[in-house]
């Protein structure tokens, strides 16, 4: 690598670095491009020259919180042996990510309804479907092998991730009384039940 491209890689991540504490420390409404550049020490002009405009910065910053989450995810999976001790460690993964790593959680959540996800759609998409990747080759051969009900695979991250995404999003909304801990207690089983065998 390049001189010139291990500075443009440290500007970027210096840039995804200050924009996530900018969101932390000032919300949707302090999430502005003057906020970041000023934060960050980095030009206007340089944000510009990375990420095109600033909902591609948001949409980089997006991309780069999912992959994280994903990262832990995958790795919780592919540690198990059994499809049910599978689903224990991601529900479980989830909600540590969410607890110990509250501003990529939020801004994960927060970007649900943005307009750069729609503006980039195509591109998060495409991350979105390698960062499956992972967990959808451990659960592939455990479907085959009857362990876990056939499954469409678009369907896969709503029955095993949907319901934990939306415990993670109450709790880091602070207007639900959600406690992780018991929801880690109990997710983990009931997510199970809807993906398992049927043994009638």
């Amino acid at each position: 690598m390049s001189p010139k491209q291990q500075r443009g890689e440290v500007t970027v991540d210096r840039l995804l670095t200050a924009a996530l504490e900018v969101y932390a420390s000032s919300g949707q409404q302090g999430f502005t491009v003057n906020a970041v550049t000023e934060a960050s020490g980095v030009s206007l002009g340089s944000l510009y020259h990375h990420f095109g405009s600033f909902d591609g910065l948001a949409a980089a910053l997006y991309i780069r919180c999912m992959e994280e989450l994903f990262d832990e995810l995958t790795a919780a999976v592919t540690r198990t042996r059994t499809a049910h001790t599978g689903v224990r460690a991601l529900v479980r993964a989830y909600l540590r990510f969410t607890e110990e790593r509250p501003a990529a959680a939020l801004f994960i959540h927060a970007s649900a309804y943005s307009g750069y996800l729609a503006a980039h759609a195509d591109r998060i998409r495409a991350a979105k479907a390698v960062m499956l990747g992972g967990i959808v080759d451990w659960m592939r051969p455990r479907i085959e092998a009857g362990e876990i009900l056939p499954t469409p695979e678009p369907l896969i991250e709503a029955l095993v991730i949907g319901p934990v995404a939306e415990t993670a999003r109450r709790w880091l909304s602070n207007t639900y009384d959600i406690d992780l801990a018991q929801a880690a207690r109990i997710l983990p089983d009931r997510i199970w039940r809807s993906l398992r065998p049927d043994l009638e």
